[in-house]
């Protein structure tokens, strides 16, 4: 499965349409957060329509909390505190992020955040249909594509679940655009959408192929 990764658009989706046709062919976007910038919700639509293929999104810190209504009436799946099975694949999703200093209109507390993904990842793991876990957050874990001049900002919470999932797809810090590896966690924040940035995303649904990562600009 081919996946085109998005995060940050903060609303200015002016490079949206380049960077579908330069991603060429993929299955499947993830839109990982930020998706308008303080609102309004009814971005939501106009990013959705731009894609001819199936969308997976969750809000970010910068959404309004009434932006989850619009998902769901939107054609993208709203993947808040949900899992999505794509053939072998779990999609678990969790927008938001955890506190900041700004008082932000998403944000949920560590214990709030873990709660959440607890459930959600011990089902994929015991489900028998799972080849591999896919986790759509908006913030990163604490210590892999989080770092500010300042120090490490990430979810503790989310680490927490390094090395349970296969992949985390996140954003917000918009300086940490790249990907690593933690143990068997493949970490990738794809960049700031608004300025052009996005990934490509490849996971080989039978076999044991590492995740394949691709940065595009444009």
């Amino acid at each position: 499965m081919k996946i085109l990764a998005i995060s940050d658009p903060h609303g200015d989706y002016s490079k949206m349409k380049q960077i579908i046709e330069k991603a060429g062919d993929f299955d499947l976007a993830v839109v990982v957060g930020d998706i308008t910038n303080f609102g309004p919700d009814e971005q939501v639509d106009e990013l959705a329509e731009m894609f001819d293929k199936p969308v997976l999104a969750i809000p970010g810190n910068c959404d309004q909390k009434t932006i989850l209504e619009a998902l769901e009436n939107s054609k993208a799946v709203n993947l808040h505190g949900k899992a999505e099975q794509i053939g072998k694949i779990r999609f678990i999703g969790l927008g938001g992020s955890n506190p900041t200093p700004f008082n932000t209109p998403f944000e949920l507390s560590e214990e709030e955040i873990e709660n959440a993904l607890e459930g959600m990842v011990c089902s994929a793991e015991n489900s028998g249909e799972c080849g591999t876990i896919v986790l759509l957050t908006h913030a990163p874990p604490l210590g892999a594509r989080d770092e500010l001049p300042f120090g490490h900002v990430g979810s503790k919470a989310i680490q927490k679940f390094l090395d349970r999932v296969d992949l985390i797809v996140c954003g917000h810090i918009h300086e940490a655009k790249g990907s690593e590896k933690v143990g068997k966690t493949v970490v990738v924040n794809p960049g700031e959408a608004c300025k052009g940035s996005c990934a490509l995303i490849e996971i080989e649904e039978t076999g044991n192929k590492p995740i394949e990562v691709e940065f595009v600009e444009v």
